[in-house]
């Protein structure tokens, strides 16, 4: 097992490039591709940093040139031998050659498109230009880049015996989580924390944690790399993403109101099984289900990411009883902003009424709340959204308003068009 902490005071930074790898991103990541390489493969998209803790100003605390560095890395990279004999020959959900070989020869011969940084005020704008396959793989290994370019940046701050005991104190911190989850029958949880992990060796030092600790009720991780590392499940399906970009470029309201099933469609004939999980707050959750088509009612389950989540599951019952469907078939898996009291309290209230499972992302791997003076580790809200697609703006409107994204205008036909009631604002935290 690698020692952090010695390994963050050695400051041997150029053997510990932050993005190691072209599956050092997320598993939902390389399926969403997949997807957009067979049926979008010419849709030009911008995807764009957006910053909504505008009280980190990572420009102050970031080096512009370290920065780039790691930027410039990560477009030096390739698919390795090893990673392209993974992704061929292994088994996902259940499913052999996941990944077609004419996608696997494309993604082979990858490498990223140029990045567009500059420096506003504390801020830095950070934008990725061109053919949707290519610049959708920008987003996990950005967040990574500059999550933990900050997380260096106060590390460097510190002597070594405090890293020591830093590092000691948030390895406790989440092996007593580990304990408390430990007491919940039944229990499905993995490893969601990429786009906002502490570091690559910390994400990695928790999913170990996690596999220990939990033996089977730990089911994976969304990292590739250390899914193919530490042989184990890669776990993700699909993101908002793909309803945006789909949606800014239909023609009409009509057109606009089918993109989010058209999405859905395309996915159908890809995956069955657990990969059949709809996302369906991108334009609201109860909109989205009250005028869905029945064959969505017989998919798997339903991933919930904003708003309240138990409101979320409840709706989600409500809506499998209409359609004729058992919900205790169903799988409902929570992801937005967990932490192991929200899980024990959601697993309580669901199990036995759905199949609940938990994607446990920030507060997993990057919990060094309390730990610093002034809370200088403390994980914060980074995104980067396709802002654009062949020249028009994308919008997410989600279940909390606090995440919503977009021209005003357009915010508002859009809310029109898919029958958005009043929302309820959730303070965002990760």
């Amino acid at each position: 097992m690698v020692d952090i902490a010695s390994r963050v005071w050695n400051h041997k930074w150029k053997i510990d490039p932050i993005v190691r790898s072209m599956i050092d991103t997320d598993f939902y990541k390389l399926l969403m591709c997949q997807s957009v390489f067979r049926n979008r493969p010419d849709t030009q998209v911008t995807f764009s940093l957006i910053n909504r803790t505008s009280s980190v100003p990572l420009a102050r605390l970031i080096d512009e040139g370290e920065l780039r560095e790691q930027l410039d890395h990560v477009r030096s990279l390739s698919l390795s031998r090893g990673e392209s004999t993974w992704m061929r020959g292994n088994t996902f959900y259940g499913k052999r050659q996941m990944f077609t070989p004419e996608f696997m020869d494309w993604f082979e011969d990858l490498r990223l498109p140029p990045y567009q940084l500059e420096r506003k005020g504390d801020q830095y704008e950070l934008t990725f230009q061109g053919a949707w396959p290519e610049v959708m793989l920008w987003e996990i290994p950005a967040l990574a880049i500059l999550m933990e370019l900050r997380s260096r940046a106060v590390l460097n701050e510190m002597g070594r015996f405090e890293l020591q005991v830093l590092y000691a104190r948030a390895m406790t911190k989440l092996w007593e989580k580990v304990e408390r989850l430990r007491g919940l029958d039944g229990l499905r949880i993995a490893d969601f924390g990429t786009r906002r992990r502490h570091s690559h060796l910390w994400q990695d030092w928790c999913v170990q944690a996690m596999q220990e600790g939990l033996g089977e009720s730990f089911t994976g991780t969304s990292n590739c790399l250390i899914a193919k590392n530490r042989d184990m499940e890669a776990i993700g399906t699909n993101a908002h993403e793909l309803p945006m970009v789909y949606a800014a470029l239909a023609e009409g309201d009509a057109e606009l109101a089918r993109a989010p099933y058209e999405v859905l469609s395309d996915w159908h004939e890809e995956h069955d099984g657990n990969l059949r999980v709809i996302l369906p707050d991108t334009y609201g959750t109860e909109g989205f289900l009250r005028h869905a088509p029945d064959w969505l009612a017989g998919w798997t389950g339903i991933r919930i990411d904003s708003g309240d989540p138990a409101r979320g599951a409840e709706t989600a019952i409500a809506w499998w009883k209409a359609r004729g469907e058992d919900p205790t078939s169903k799988l409902v898996i929570f992801s937005d902003g967990l932490d192991d009291d929200k899980i024990a309290e959601l697993h309580r209230q669901f199990a036995g009424r759905v199949r609940v499972s938990f994607g446990w992302g920030t507060l997993l791997t990057n919990d060094f709340r309390g730990l610093t003076d002034g809370d200088a580790l403390a994980p914060f809200s980074l995104v980067c959204k396709a802002v654009a697609a062949d020249g028009r703006p994308t919008v997410k409107l989600s279940d909390n308003p606090e995440k919503a994204m977009g021209p005003e205008d357009e915010v508002a036909r859009y809310k029109r068009v898919f029958d958005v009631g009043p929302q309820e604002r959730r303070k965002v935290v990760v």
